[in-house]
């Protein structure tokens, strides 16, 4: 987020047709939860896409890069490798180090689409499991992500974007930005609601 180092999470490996949706919700997931910048493989062009016309729609800032030199990102990254997945160390066990160590250093965390080479597991710092049972990658990448920013992200301020959702009990309310002060509160003169 804004004030510590760089978050960013890398999208290891993408299947075209099989992958689309999760690659997509890796993205979505990174950027509402407080990751700066979602690099995926070269061919999810479409998943990035999706994740920008987001950000365009919602604000940001956010960044989405399409790269084929996975490997050499995880091997080359200047800071702590955090590797998803559930053969790793109990989040709950390693959370605080990661957080303490993310206060000085970017972090990168990848989370694999396909069958992971042994040799990530070996570059990273941490290989971390949310729970050691199978589940979804996007599940565990949010998890981790609340876990980092221990629950900070949740009050993240949007920059730009085209609409703003208001939140409500029930029902839905998505507004032009310019129409909500500094407090959220929507300016019911303008407001065509």
């Amino acid at each position: 987020m804004h004030d510590a180092p760089e978050c960013c999470v890398l999208r290891f490996g993408h299947r075209p047709g099989r992958d689309d949706r999760m690659t997509t919700h890796v993205g979505l997931t990174a950027r509402a939860l407080g990751a700066d910048r979602v690099i995926f493989p070269d061919n999810a062009g479409q998943s990035a896409e999706t994740v920008r016309d987001i950000t365009d729609r919602f604000g940001g800032p956010f960044e989405v890069e399409l790269r084929e030199d996975q490997r050499a990102i995880i091997q080359n990254w200047d800071g702590t490798v955090v590797h998803l997945t559930m053969y790793g160390e109990e989040v709950q066990t390693v959370q605080d180090e990661i957080r303490e160590t993310h206060h000085d250093e970017p972090i990168l965390i990848v989370v694999g689409g396909e069958k992971v080479p042994f040799e990530v597991y070996d570059h990273a710092d941490w290989n971390v499991g949310v729970t050691n049972q199978p589940h979804s990658e996007v599940a565990g990448l949010a998890v981790f992500l609340d876990r980092l920013f221990d629950g900070d992200e949740l009050d993240r301020e949007w920059e730009g974007g085209e609409q703003r959702v208001i939140p409500k009990e029930t029902g839905k309310r998505v507004v032009d930005p310019e129409l909500v002060d500094e407090d959220g509160n929507v300016d019911e003169a303008d407001d065509d609601a």
